[in-house]
């Protein structure tokens, strides 16, 4: 690759040797500067000079300095060119190929190295080869003792001997008011011997709070250190970067003179900047306290911290608070396998103040203890309360219904067992709960007067406007009758008062999401759960047992309370060990979410020392990968074992015919992709027609469709998820999952066994056939007979067509014109050709055989994926991902790609370079730049403007080149989801926005909720700037003002108020 980076005038001088970069300053007179730098390229193999050709894949892992601090002074050029004789896109292509190892179209029937009788050809080891003392991490574990109720051990390098914490000298760090617990006085131990520590405890066991006493820099001084205090940085729920720079704020006593002691609080996202951009202030880093560590498992914040703490320097300390999780010593491991110092771990799931777990039976009138404070399960309660579910009759929908919360809450008053926080999983339940119960009242006369008067001293910065905002003025009657509502959708404001209500005891039943429980130090008496089912965005599923220790955690105030309460609500019935499974399940592992991303690997080419692959090395994804190797040479070597004692007769040919047959089942899933689009199978979906429904590896064959409808899952999900279609199945189940329909999924019939048909709920996915037959169907299915008759009718149906019942043409039934759908059709035929012809299909042992081969073959694959599991460090990703880099065209986009890290940097990236931003205002591209930003689901979209419209179109026009690309690259990006990431709801809500109108204006104009608009704007804000520093980089001053003027025409009023707690 040749770089030019010359001014505007300045003509490309091809003739001299080496890279030359010549600047111009657009202040005063022209000059030139010439920089050789080809000993710098070529001693890190790239070829240097317009004549010379690549040497590797990794392109320009460097960045000119002065160019990159003062991009906005220079004239880059965006041409470049590799030395090859193929085109950019050819060349693309055919590195993303090597990459991942492809030799041959997916769809053709060349000879496949991964099947039967080409083994050899493969790179892998067999299991003797493997060497696990090279890949297994070289550390070793040792046991502290310790007091009862808290268990103490630390990891070391393999090489290092360990030796004795030693109690502080003198004076105690802090002094504190109370008795500290073991774990706490165990962790302190390891600060005061400056050793990193992992401390895992309960929910609101006091982790957070006596950490910050400890480094509290009021009470003692450390010479030249400073303490950055990582966490989620709740209360500022805008811009992190912004809330970063809030929370900055040095202390230093009067007494410290010149030695100075800082803590500061940064959100985890803020962090790998200041590491990538060598800030100043980490040479002085001496600890990095990670508070809500067992967050590293989510897929989106997980990759910041995970970063955050591979990038650190090894002579920096670590305190990583978590809640209790099973494989804390596996995570301590990996710290000091990273690092090479000792991390210890700390670890209790003891809980001061016991809690009795109770189940609310739908429709019952009473509570029935299933966990005592002992933590013991008494299932013939559980029995009782599941009897009594039973008995009253199954309620559906209604679990938590408007009778059953009114009962509870109001025996929890009448009890004195407040104050309650009520978890609901969507926000409209939260709020139509609290409605039902406003009809009582907790609140004193003295305490109406103090909720009043704490809300009119929150809401006095508030315009006169903004106070008559619906949210505002509903919200203060059910405060002031001690019922407080809180969810994502509130006005910030808003969720913090309450927050301070309900801290001051003054909300005594609080009706809250499950992120109240996330990180917030407020503890009530009594938990209650309204339902046991959740929507994750996928799927209705029970709440994990990890996720109902986090919430049910929140019950029990330490030296308050003998005991905390939690009331189940169920209206489904389980079985004894799913109830205890959930209720003494032990909490979610800690599991690596890491991967790479374009501002990731960009970031660490420009380093010197490290690279993506150091990362991916170090990253606690591949130490856990790792760790697991043992097991799987284990079954390696079995599969092995199992694989060479299989002989076929006649294998050459049978390998032929297994391959054609492979071939059609790949080419029928592809039509089954066809088929299932929406708009092409619902016309066909009418009462009376047989379809197949097979999920994963139940099949319940030939079933006949009662009727569809489309479920946005309000109820379940707040309007947060996207809509479902469900097809009413009348399938042949068996009788034991007929029986316990509530509690298990239907299944079908077992060999020999009489089943029962029921109408089951399908989704549209799992219907892999569409037949041509209709039945006629009785109006009424509730009567046992009348559905028996129907298995009869698809057994008749089923003799009549002996060669297999019919199915709808796509093309002449269903009239799908897609010209791929025909490519693949004319596919299937030639290879269903092939396949009759074959002398093996009329073979008489066929069937055995070809089970037979199959199962080889299987085992082939699992073992060679095993092998290279353990041989791979997980690149293939990697080497795609730098293959854009290589052939994108530009070093500016690379510039681009490093400025924006909160939204989709690569789509934005060409969008720029598209000019797609040139002839917007400021007010369109503030719009359009929302869709990056809005992260929810409004039930409806609304009509935009062509002003709006046209550059949305071309938006997602942009966006489908982007997936067609990267689904070329084998990279797993589906085109309709990718492409529904960017949520265009609130375009023309921030629009009129930035055109200064009003709040209550565009909360008109949208269902959204006024708290998820705010965050859509604050993120909208953050992202306005990234685009600022992109467009500045790339010396483009129109863009970047255009930008900077969306920046000041959002940041206005109640959307940008400040945090009642700064």
């Amino acid at each position: 690759m040749v770089l030019r980076v010359t001014p505007a005038t300045c003509p490309w001088t091809p003739q001299t040797s080496g890279l030359h970069v010549y600047c111009t300053s657009t202040r005063t007179t022209t000059q030139k500067y010439k920089l050789k730098l080809t000993h710098s390229l070529r001693r890190k193999g790239y070829g240097v000079g317009p004549t010379q050709k690549y040497k590797s894949a990794l392109t320009l892992p460097w960045r000119p300095p002065d160019v990159v601090l003062g991009m906005s002074r220079w004239r880059v050029s965006r041409v470049v060119f590799p030395c090859s004789s193929k085109s950019p896109d050819q060349a693309g292509k055919q590195q993303a190929d090597s990459a991942a190892g492809r030799k041959r179209d997916a769809d053709s029937d060349a000879p496949d190295e991964l099947l039967l009788g080409k083994r050899q050809k493969l790179e892998t080891v067999s299991a003797e080869e493997i060497n696990l003392s090279e890949l297994m991490p070289k550390v070793k574990a040792e046991q502290v003792e310790t007091v009862e109720g808290c268990t103490h051990e630390v990891v070391l390098p393999a090489d290092e001997e360990y030796t004795p914490l030693k109690p502080r000298v003198g004076k105690a760090a802090k002094e504190y008011p109370f008795i500290l617990d073991s774990f706490q006085r165990e962790a302190i131990l390891c600060l005061d011997n400056n050793q990193s520590v992992l401390v895992s405890a309960h929910t609101s066991a006091g982790k957070t709070i006596y950490m910050v006493d400890y480094f509290d820099p009021s009470e003692f001084v450390l010479k030249f250190e400073t303490f950055f205090f990582c966490t989620q940085v709740r209360h500022c729920s805008g811009s992190p970067r912004k809330a970063a720079s809030d929370l900055h704020q040095p202390h230093q006593s009067s007494e410290q003179s010149e030695v100075q002691r800082d803590v500061r609080r940064v959100p985890g996202s803020c962090y790998p900047s200041m590491l990538y951009r060598g800030s100043e202030v980490m040479r002085e880093v001496a600890w990095v306290i990670f508070d809500e560590i067992h967050y590293m498992r989510d897929s989106e914040r997980g990759v910041v911290w995970e970063e955050t703490i591979i990038l650190l320097p090894d002579n920096v300390h670590h305190v990583f608070l978590s809640a209790t999780i099973p494989n804390a010593r596996q995570f301590a491991e990996w710290i000091c396998h990273l690092h090479k110092q000792p991390c210890h771990v700390v670890y209790t799931d003891y809980r001061p103040t016991p809690l009795q777990h109770y189940i609310f039976p739908a429709g019952g009138d009473g509570l029935h203890l299933v966990v005592d404070e002992n933590g013991e399960f008494r299932e013939d309660n559980f029995n009782t309360a599941m009897q009594v579910l039973r008995d009253a009759g199954d309620t559906g929908g209604n679990a938590g219904g408007p009778s059953n919360v009114f009962k509870i809450v109001k025996m929890i008053m009448e009890r004195n067992f407040q104050p309650v926080i009520i978890f609901s999983f969507s926000k409209k339940e939260c709020e139509a709960y609290a409605l039902q119960v406003a009809k009582l009242d907790f609140n004193t006369d003295d305490e109406k007067k103090l909720v009043e008067e704490v809300f009119n001293n929150a809401t006095d910065c508030l315009s006169d406007e903004d106070k008559k905002l619906p949210q505002v003025e509903h919200v203060l009657p059910l405060l002031k009758r001690g019922i407080g509502i809180h969810h994502g959708g509130l006005l910030p404001i808003l969720k913090e008062t309450i927050e301070i209500l309900f801290s001051e005891g003054l909300i005594k039943a609080l009706f809250a999401t499950e992120t109240f429980a996330m990180g917030i130090n407020m503890p009530a008496r009594t938990v209650l759960f309204t339902s046991a089912r959740k929507f994750d965005g996928k799927d209705f599923r029970w709440i994990t047992s990890g996720e109902y220790i986090q919430m049910s955690g929140r019950a029990g105030r330490r030296g308050m309370d003998e005991r905390g309460i939690v009331i189940f609500m169920v209206d489904e019935k389980m079985s004894p060990a799913v109830g205890k499974q959930l209720l003494k399940g032990s909490a979610d592992p800690l599991n690596s979410a890491f991967h790479l991303t374009y501002n990731m690997v960009l970031n660490l080419l420009r380093v010197e020392e490290i690279n993506p692959e150091y990362m991916l090395e170090k990253s606690f994804y591949q130490f856990q990968h790792y760790r697991a190797v043992p097991g799987v040479v284990e079954k390696m070597k079995k599969l092995e074992e199992e694989y060479n004692a299989i002989r076929i007769p006649n294998e050459e040919s049978m390998v032929t015919y297994y391959k054609i047959r492979q071939q059609l089942a790949k080419l029928s899933k592809e039509i089954e992709e066809f088929i299932h689009k929406p708009r092409y199978c619902l016309p066909f979906l009418q009462p009376g027609r047989l379809v197949m429904v097979k999920k994963e590896d139940l099949d319940f064959g030939w079933g006949i469709v009662v009727s569809f409808h489309k479920k946005t899952n309000v109820k379940a999900a707040g309007g947060d998820a996207d809509p479902l279609f469900v097809v009413e199945v009348l399938l042949h189940c068996s009788k034991d999952s007929v029986k316990n329909a509530a509690t298990e999924a239907a299944k079908p019939p077992g060999p020999g066994e009489k089943g029962e048909m029921q109408v089951v709920p399908v989704i549209l996915h799992l219907i892999t056939s569409i037949s041509s037959v209709r039945l006629y169907i009785p109006k009424d299915l509730r009567p046992y007979e009348n559905r028996q008759s129907m298995l009869k009718s698809i057994q008749e149906v089923q003799k009549r067509f002996p060669d297999g019942v019919p199915l709808l043409d796509p093309i002449d039934d269903m009239g799908i014109k897609d010209p791929a759908l025909k490519k693949v059709i004319q596919k299937v035929e030639a290879f269903e050709h092939r396949m009759f012809t074959h002398p093996l299909h009329s073979d008489p042992n066929l069937e055995a055989v070809y089970t037979l081969c199959e199962k080889k073959a299987l085992l082939m694959l699992i073992s060679t994926f095993t092998t290279t599991l353990l041989k791979s460090k997980v690149v293939l990703r990697l080497d795609i991902v730098l293959s854009y880099f290589q052939h994108s065209g530009s070093f500016l986009n690379h510039v681009v790609l490093l400025c924006v890290h909160s939204a989709d940097e690569l789509l934005l990236t060409e969008m720029v370079f598209n000019g797609l931003f040139n002839d917007l205002t400021a007010e369109q591209a503030t719009a359009l730049l929302s869709c990056f930003v809005f992260q929810e689901n409004a039930n409806e979209m609304p009509k935009l403007t062509e002003q709006l419209a046209g550059p949305l179109r071309q938006m997602q026009e942009c966006a489908k080149r982007i997936a067609k690309v990267s689904a070329e690259a084998k990279l797993d990006v589906d085109e309709d989801t990718y492409l529904n990431q960017f949520r265009p709801h609130l375009m023309d809500v921030v629009y009129t926005w930035a055109n200064g109108s009003s709040f209550s204006q565009i909360c008109k104009m949208t269902d959204v909720f006024e708290g998820s608009i705010i965050r859509c704007m604050r993120r909208l804000e953050e992202l306005l700037r990234q685009m600022c520093q992109a467009a500045k980089a790339i010396g483009n001053t129109e863009l970047e003002n255009k930008f900077a003027t969306g920046i000041t025409k959002i940041k206005r009023d109640i959307v940008f108020a400040a945090s009642l707690y700064l």
